[in-house]
Order: structure tokens, then C-alpha cells, then sequence
């Protein structure tokens, strides 16, 4: 498997992709991609509710080096790029973003996969159909963090 390099704007989430304001997702690049698309999922492994509570995950992103940032919580988006997006941990569509609780710092892991095709998986899927869906497709991967304090 390829790696690829990840990268966001910033280590300390700012505020515009938190819960604490317009929660916008954040830009992902990608360097090194080699890929007919691209999938994300995003894991808080500091809620104590679950080991990998996911509050993002979207797929059948084209394979460009910048995802760009405030991506519209659809299932099916159009604009500012073609995507798939599932329903989160939260139980909702699209990005939710950090919110900690006060005086705890949580940290965020973006995996990113390169894959050989487009998924084709329902709007709306959960990150275990997901994960089904992209076996014997990952050909790339790489990740990144982020921390969120509150």
C-alpha cells in the first residue's frame, strides 16, 4: 500500500470547525495521491462513549490533492466538490465538528484512503458500510491530527 501525506491548516482546531461556531469542515490535502477516489473518516478516540466515535465520514470524493473546506452536510454534494456523505456518530449527515467538554482536550484522527473506484454506497451509510464497502479497494492511505481544548 502507497502512503500518502496528509496535511490540515492547523494543529489546534480554530474555532470555524468546531461546535463552538459555524462548524464548517475543514481543507484536507493530500499529497502523493494516486487514486481513482478518495474516502474520509474522521475518529475522536477520546469519547468515552465508544472507542472510534466518527462525527465525519465521506466518500467517492475525486481524486484531487486539496479536499476543500465547508463541505455542506448533505448525503449527495455538488459543490465545492462531488462527494458521498454518511451519517455520522452524532446521527446525522455530514461534519459535526469538535465540541469537547470543558477542560478536556480531545484528539481527532483523519484517515484518508486512496481507492481504485468509486464506492458507489448510499448517502447516508454508516461508517461500518463503509469500511465494508472499501475492502479490496484501498490502494493508498494516510492520516493526520488535530486537537480540540475547551
Amino acid at each position: 500500500m502507497e502512503p500518502l501525506t496528509i496535511m490540515l491548516d492547523f494543529l489546534e482546531f480554530p474555532p470555524d470547525h468546531t461546535g463552538d461556531s459555524v462548524n464548517r469542515s475543514p481543507r484536507i490535502r493530500i499529497g502523493g495521491l494516486k487514486a481513482e477516489s478518495v474516502a474520509v473518516m474522521v475518529f475522536n478516540p477520546f469519547m468515552k462513549t465508544c472507542c472510534s466515535f466518527t462525527p465525519w465520514i465521506i466518500w467517492d470524493l475525486p481524486a484531487i490533492p486539496v479536499i476543500p473546506a465547508g463541505i455542506p452536510n448533505l448525503g449527495i454534494v455538488k459543490a465545492p466538490v462531488t462527494a458521498v456523505q454518511g451519517t455520522n456518530d452524532y446521527g446525522v449527515i455530514g461534519y459535526t465538528g469538535p465540541n469537547p467538554p470543558p477542560g478536556e482536550t480531545h484528539r481527532y484522527q483523519f484517515r484518508v484512503y486512496g481507492l481504485d473506484a468509486m464506492l458507489h454506497l448510499p448517502p447516508g451509510s454508516t461508517k461500518h458500510e463503509l469500511v465494508a464497502a472499501m475492502q479490496g479497494h484501498i490502494r493508498q492511505y494516510g492520516e493526520t491530527v488535530a486537537i480540540c481544548s475547551r
